[in-house]
């Protein structure tokens, strides 16, 4: 967030000269004054948002920039600057001090997001109206690639990795073209989504943790054990795949099962992808073997299936294990799911809609 800042203020600050009221921030309607104005005040609505713990709604506030519509000097373009600078800052401490399982409202898609979500959106306002206003300044502007890929990975998951992130993240929001891709006309970024059981948040995997997690890394997530199983890294591993042949869809990936009681992860679920024409869903997954025994994959495969059947896509879950995997036999038993056929070693299992 603070690099995202530096960054864009760096750029801007070269032309607080120029009547920022009169020029039009790019492809936007407003100018840059207004688009200048519109950053600082979803970062500092951001910051509040963690800050509050907000759940429903929108802390009711709004800061007001001083100044006047009808000019601003160049003291005043720099305090404006100065402004994005400190709601900035304001949003990396907001990020730096809230405790990992907190999430806040923020309506698209799924009601709320974590504190890297909110980071994530924070940057892509500081990044793409940036763009937006050097655009309509005549100046260049093209912030460091980690900073966009960090946007790309973490909410914007369904948008196909392209030759570079920048160019990428302006084409997922309408701002540029890429080749062989049609126009982009409309866009949402989307944070992850997050299911509850009992004692468990199931918590979507971004493309970003996907890839931690593939490489011996712990997604960002603290594992009951010291590290996730074999099993998480593999499906990981075909997250990631699908996020590079932009055929992710968060739903449908993978979840970590997250311990409520002190934020520790036990193991991950998740679908080998969105259903198919026929309705159908396949489910799997894996418990580290210090969480095993406690009921706990019994209790996330109720909640999953539970989310999938309710979806009008789906009316049956699949569930596959291996004749000698006695215990994940009784998993999906005590599930709910029915032995519908034996083939080659492995058990076919099904819970259909009612």
């Amino acid at each position: 967030m603070e690099q995202a800042v530096a960054h864009s203020v760096a750029a801007l600050g070269a032309v607080t000269d120029r009547d920022w009221t009169a020029v039009r921030a790019g492809r936007l309607e407003w100018s840059c004054r207004e688009t200048a104005a519109h950053v600082a005040s979803d970062l500092v609505a951001y910051a509040g948002q963690l800050a509050g713990r907000a759940q429903d709604a929108y802390v009711p506030f709004e800061i007001t920039v001083d100044g006047t519509d009808d000019g601003l000097d160049a003291a005043g373009n720099a305090g404006l600057l100065h402004v994005i600078t400190t709601t900035g800052a304001l949003l990396a401490a907001a990020v730096r001090t809230t405790p990992r399982s907190v999430r806040a409202f923020h309506p698209y898609p799924f009601r709320h997001a974590n504190r890297e979500g909110f980071a994530a959106m924070g940057v892509a306002e500081v990044l793409l109206h940036t763009h937006d206003m050097a655009e309509g300044l005549g100046v260049a502007y093209e912030p460091p690639a980690e900073l966009c890929e960090f946007v790309l990975t973490r909410i914007f998951p369904r948008v196909r990795p392209g030759p570079a992130p920048w160019p990428t993240l302006l084409w997922a929001t309408g701002r540029g073209e890429l080749p062989g891709r049609e126009p982009v006309t409309a866009w949402r970024w989307c944070n992850n989504p997050v299911l509850h059981s009992e004692r468990l948040d199931l918590e979507g995997v971004t493309p970003a943790a996907g890839a931690s997690l593939a490489v011996a890394g712990d997604g960002g997530f603290t594992w009951v054990g010291g590290a996730p199983a074999e099993g998480t890294r593999v499906g990981a591993g075909i997250g990631v795949a699908q996020y590079e042949e932009g055929a992710f869809v968060p739903e449908w990936g993978m979840y970590v099962l997250v311990r409520r009681e002190d934020d520790r992860a036990v193991g991950t679920m998740g679908f080998h992808g969105p259903p198919g024409a026929e309705g159908r869903v396949e489910i799997g997954y894996d418990l580290v073997v210090e969480a095993r025994g406690s009921g706990y994959a019994t209790e996330a495969l109720r909640t999953l299936s539970a989310w999938a059947l309710g979806q009008d896509a789906v009316h049956t879950v699949v569930a596959v294990v291996e004749e000698t995997n006695v215990p994940s036999q009784k998993v999906v038993t005590r599930a709910g799911f029915t032995e519908v056929s034996r083939q080659e070693g492995h058990i076919t299992y099904e819970l259909r809609a009612a």
